[in-house]
Formats: structure tokens, sequence, C-alpha cells
């Protein structure tokens, strides 16, 4: 029988949300500064800024926050965690964080320094951050495809093997500590790295001895596309897939926040002792003892359910199947969105809906305001805001796709949501040839600027 997919779940809790008008959204737009992160949560009518942290916590989850040991050094609940991230994962050795860009920060402090490169499939933001920060630079190595969003490929998120190896060979000065690949990749839309290309950027990190870490956000999500796209899958669990791609991996960085399906929280785990000994120093510093790492023991509890809870295919299958309907609405209204569909978010490409505002002006900010403005819907730019100035020149730098980011919770809303969203968005499209102008900066931080940017709308 073909009948719809249905949530496998049922709602115990609901939280209001209020309504606005438009003529409250443009004063408080406004007053924001023309920053959607600058908006207070009550001003914003179905929330789609991140999915990091914003979804909603099982029955089970909640359960194991009753039972958290808050001890401060050695808890049941950071062994429940770590035996839970060793079967899941099979690293060695395990640190956890309070959340992901805090586990980036740990593991840098041990592997990055000054004129160092470090090659990746379109870095996301936090990770560029931290390594621009150390005065490195990344080397954006992925595919061709992922930059046209009407080409089909499976796997846009895919490390080009050609780009990584002309690298490799031109690191005369040893200034590549390790190449890193987020799964799936946010940056790109939301695409998955399959198996074979992770095989495959394994086996030439190794020829070349360079280690290999996985930014694991959205590990559980990508384990799926691997699951129904890739030949040779389709009879693997989750969990096997999951375990197969981290063996060829060295180490990761996690933002629990997603596939871990809680609303704080983050980890680092490895499989060199050395590296881990020294991130340790780097943990107890930033983050807490190296058992608790910034989070309470009840946090670890939840956390230690929840990835076991997302590397279950009948969540996955209902949660990207929610991200689908959502891009198919959009598709058959003839938005152009970012193709295939990610796991986690619906990406409008920027550069198609709204070509007449000029690139200088940030067309995807323009189009994530009027969104806002029209539905009460908040998205985020993942465009030339967000890819910040370049360090030397201190120019903009204008990537190759604009995007307006529509990042779905887990576990919270409605199907009914994702037909407002997807109505209020064809509105939208239907008035794009009006659209001219878009924003200028006013003030910005010196890096990672499209956190806390201040804008004003150009008017003439």
């Amino acid at each position: 029988m073909n009948l719809p997919y249905a949530e496998p779940y049922k709602t115990k809790m609901v939280e209001y949300i209020k309504p606005s008008t438009i003529e409250e959204r443009k004063q408080w737009i406004k007053e924001a500064d023309y920053n959607l992160f600058n908006l207070t949560s009550e001003k914003v009518f179905i929330d789609l800024l991140t999915d990091s942290g914003t979804g909603a916590m099982s029955d089970k989850q909640w359960a194991e926050m009753m039972v958290g040991d808050e001890s401060y050094a050695g808890s049941q609940s950071f062994l429940k965690l770590k035996d839970t991230v060793k079967r899941i994962t099979g690293f060695n050795y395990f640190l956890p964080t309070h959340q992901g860009r805090a586990a980036e920060n740990v593991l840098f402090s041990v592997l990055v320094k000054e004129g160092d490169i470090i090659p990746g499939n379109s870095h996301f933001d936090t990770t560029k951050g931290h390594i621009e920060f150390r005065k490195a630079s990344t080397l954006d190595c992925t595919i061709d495809e992922a930059f046209n969003t009407t080409v089909y490929h499976p796997f846009k998120g895919n490390v080009n093997i050609e780009k990584l190896e002309i690298a490799f060979k031109n690191n005369t000065n040893n200034n590549i500590p390790f190449v890193i690949v987020t799964v799936t990749c946010n940056s790109a839309g939301g695409q998955p790295v399959s198996m074979n290309n992770i095989k495959e950027v394994s086996k030439i990190c190794k020829k070349y001895h360079i280690p290999l870490i996985i930014d694991a956000a959205r590990f559980a999500e990508n384990a799926y596309f691997i699951k129904i796209r890739e030949e040779g899958y389709k009879e693997s669990t989750i969990k096997e897939i999951v375990k197969e791609f981290f063996s060829y991996a060295d180490g990761m960085t996690m933002s629990a926040k997603k596939d871990g399906l809680v609303n704080m929280g983050g980890f680092i785990a490895l499989n060199d002792e050395d590296v881990y000994k020294k991130a340790t120093v780097y943990n107890i510093m930033f983050e807490g003892f190296i058992t608790y790492g910034g989070l309470n023991g009840r946090d670890m509890g939840a956390l230690a359910v929840g990835l076991d809870e997302a590397t279950e295919f009948d969540y996955l299958e209902t949660r990207i199947k929610q991200v689908a309907y959502l891009g198919a609405q959009l598709v058959e209204f003839g938005v152009p969105v970012q193709q295939p569909f990610g796991g986690h978010a619906i990406f409008l490409d920027a550069n198609k809906f709204v070509p007449t505002i000029p690139r200088d002006e940030f067309r995807a900010q323009a189009l994530a305001i009027e969104l806002y403005i029209v539905g009460g819907i908040r998205g985020v730019e993942i465009g030339t805001i967000l890819a910040d100035r370049d360090p030397f020149t201190h120019k903009n730098r204008y990537p190759e796709l604009e995007l307006v980011r529509l990042a779905i919770p887990r576990r919270t809303y409605s199907l009914n949501h994702m037909k407002y969203i997807a109505s209020v968005i064809k509105e939208i499209y239907a008035t794009r040839s009006e659209a001219k102008r878009g924003y200028r900066i006013i003030e910005e931080a010196p890096i990672m600027r499209h956190f806390t940017v201040k804008l004003e709308k150009i008017t003439v």
C-alpha cells in the first residue's frame, strides 16, 4: 500500500506561538537593525533560524533528565554517554563539550597554528571562524555540482578528490594539519557525503599521512541518505552505516544540538591518544573537567538516549520526509531551491529568486527579511554576510551560492506549518520582480559578523 507518511510519535505538550501583523513585524525588524538574530522569540511565528538545539526531546530523554548524576568528576551520566559514543561511533577517546563550536575550539587549539591550511567541503561558519581566528585558512574542495542548485547529484556534499590531492601535493611546508569533512554539508545546502567518497578521502589522507576529522553534527541524516541513495547499503541499519563511516576517520567534532536531539551539548571523539591528552588540557581550561565539559549530568544522560534515537530509521525517515514535503511544495510553485533536498533544511536560491537585488546589497539577507515581514518566518542567510570578509584583503567574499536556509527543528512543527511556510514563499515569489534594493552594513564584528551585524535598508 502507498500510504502517506505519519510521524511515529504523538504530542504530549504544546507551546503557544503568537501570531503578529505585517506592520508589527516591519517595525520589529527595523528595531533589530535588520538582523534576524536580534529578534526576540515572541516576535517570531515559525522559527527556522536553526535546527540546532531547537527540537523536542522524547519522553525517554526527559526521564533521563530526572536521574542525571551531577557529580563533578566521574559521574554515571558521563560514563553512560561515553559508552554510547564508543558503541555508535567506534572512537576510543571522548571529551564532552557544551556545544559543537566548543569542540572545535578545544580540538583546533591542539591542531591548528598560524599559516596552516585546512581543506574540506564548504566549511561551516564556526569551523571557518575558529580556523581564521588562529590565522590559518580554509580550502574548499567541494565538488562543482554542489554550486548548481538545479543539477541533480545524490551526494553534493562530496569532496573533489582531485582538488584535495593537488592541495596535498602543494603542501611543501607541511602546513595541512588535517582535513575536515562536514556531514551533511550545511553550507552546500545540507547535502550528504557518500560512503565511497569518504573512503576515497580516507585513502588519500593516509597516503599523505594527514588525519581526517569529521564535523558530525548531522551524521545520522547523512547515514539515512547513504542507505536510500547509495548502492550496497539498502539492507544496512543506520547504526551499521554510521559505524562504517566513522571507521574511515581519525576523529570527529559533534554539535549534539542537531543529531544528538538535545537542546545543549557537544563532544570530541578520537582514536589518537596523544591528541586526546593534549585536548584534555584545553577542555579543562575552556569547558570544565574532562568528565562533564560544560554539561550537566542530566544533559549527558539525555544525549546518550538521543544518539540512540537519532540513529533509528523510523525517526530519520519522518524527519527527512517532512523537509522533503516542504521542498516539493516549493518546487511545485516554481520556487528555486537547492536540489536534491537536504536532510535538515530547504535552501532558497536567492541568486535565482531575487537576481534584481545587487550582490553587494546582500540579496539573500533581503529575501530572508521579506520572509519574516510577510509571514513571521525566521530563516537565515547563507551568503555574503555569512561568508564574511577575506582576513587578508578585508573585502567581502562572494560565495558561489546565495542561500536562505529554512532549518526545520526536529519533532517540533506540523505538516500544516510546512503548508503555511510554502504558501508565504509562494506569495513572495509572485512579487519578486518588485525587489530592487537590499541593505548596507552599518556595523560589523571582525569575525563571524552575521550573528551581530547591523544593517540599514537602501531606499534610493
